[in-house]
């Protein structure tokens, strides 16, 4: 295991990270697309109007969730593709299913990267490159915890809104994730599966 610090968004980096994988090891399997994520900036509050988002938010926003699957994918797809094996998997959103209210760029960017999965599985399918992405709904972690429970461990008016949505009646764990994308992976249980994205949301 070697950790190499890399940027999403900046190409030169990417392929300086490609170059110290492929010497070390020789190929490239597996690029997980885990890059994401929203900003107050762009997450209108209650009392906010679309016209009032700050625009330069709402550009790291797309920017990161957007251009930080595509650029990688660029580069780490190129070598892939020269391999003729791969897989690629990329992380979508449930908003991109059913636009999240608030966060009106993140949305937009979810959806594009499941419009983009499509598209990049089909142009890499000649190359035997399976690519998908998983669609996330909403998992407890350090950040969400606070948005979704009270302290007492109950839930706050936005998680029990969320539940009463899920079929399931309880948010993910990591595991489950982490499930799908093992499946994903692995060649034998998924070899004719690309192009998809799998909602993980409890239902």
């Amino acid at each position: 295991v070697i950790g190499i610090i890399g940027n999403v968004l900046d190409i030169a980096s990417l392929e300086k990270v490609a170059e110290e994988v492929v010497a070390k090891w020789g190929k490239i399997d597996i690029l997980l697309n885990i890059a994401g994520g929203n900003m107050p900036g762009a997450t209108l509050e209650p009392d906010q109007h679309f016209y009032d988002m700050d625009i330069s938010c709402w550009e790291k926003v797309t920017n990161l969730n957007m251009n930080g699957t595509v650029y990688p994918s660029m580069i780490f797809g190129k070598v892939m593709a020269k391999q003729k094996k791969g897989c690629i998997i990329n992380v979508s959103s449930m908003a991109a299913y059913s636009a999240i209210t608030r966060v009106p760029g993140y949305s937009a960017a979810k959806t594009a990267v499941a419009n983009f999965t499509q598209w990049l599985a089909a142009y890499l399918a000649p190359a035997h490159i399976r690519v998908n992405a998983i669609a996330p709904g909403f998992f407890l972690n350090d950040r969400s915890r606070k948005l979704l429970l009270t302290a007492d461990g109950g839930c706050t008016e936005r998680g029990s809104s969320i539940l009463r949505q899920t079929p399931m009646k309880h948010f993910g764990e990591a595991s489950e994730l982490v499930g799908c994308m093992n499946w994903l992976i692995d060649e034998k249980a998924s070899g004719f599966v690309t192009g998809i994205t799998i909602p993980i949301d409890g239902g």
